[in-house]
């Protein structure tokens, strides 16, 4: 709805249009190398401890830019933690390698620390999720996930959850809203997450 005012693509390249479906397929796999690697490095370094409020390194977007000889890779990451470890970027290099055969290509990995995390929408889905597997009560991490967006400099937020929550047997939708929230303004700058929560009571939303 706002592309091409408040927010631009995350993918820029050319191609002809009988090779687009192919230049699509390969920005997919490159996008899933990257998260499947973080979450597979994420459950070995899950038995040291984890602070409540940086639960987890959250990817909030993937940019690719495509050259003739070469693809440059930005990963935007809340808290590159995992990523800074010696030898991760050539490890994730080979990975994305394997995966799109790209023989004529060279590959370029940077990462870029987003700077307020709590105002991306990804890292507080995130945070609500982790706090709801550790059986926190629904309300209490709504709460504080509002209290969060205030380290950031944001003028509204509203949080919706739905499903079985605190394992009632109806399914039903809460709802918190904080400031100002201007849907129908393109001018306004407004991010959106859709997050799915796996609990033993069911999928939440």
């Amino acid at each position: 709805f706002r592309l091409g005012t408040t927010q631009n693509h995350h993918s820029f390249w050319f191609a002809q249009p009988k090779n687009y479906s192919e230049g699509l397929q390969e920005d997919k796999k490159i996008r899933n190398c990257i998260k499947n690697y973080i979450q597979k490095n994420r459950k070995k370094s899950s038995n040291r401890k984890i602070e409540s409020d940086s639960s987890s390194e959250v990817i909030t977007h993937i940019e690719i830019q495509k050259e003739i000889d070469t693809i440059h890779v930005i990963i935007h990451i809340g808290f590159p933690n995992l990523l800074k470890k010696k030898g991760a970027i050539e490890e994730l290099e080979k990975d994305i390698q394997k995966e799109v055969n790209s023989v004529n290509q060279r590959l370029n990995i940077a990462i870029e620390k987003v700077k307020e995390p709590y105002r991306q929408p990804n890292i507080l889905a995130e945070y609500i999720a982790f706090q709801l597997k550790n059986r926190v009560s629904f309300r209490k991490a709504m709460k504080k996930a509002i209290e969060l967006t205030k380290k950031a400099d944001i003028k509204g937020v509203k949080i919706k959850i739905a499903g079985r929550l605190g394992g009632k047997e109806i399914a039903r939708a809460e709802c918190i809203k904080k400031g100002r929230l201007p849907l129908q303004t393109i001018r306004a700058k407004i991010d959106y997450c859709c997050y799915p929560i796996r609990t033993i009571y069911g999928v939440l939303g």
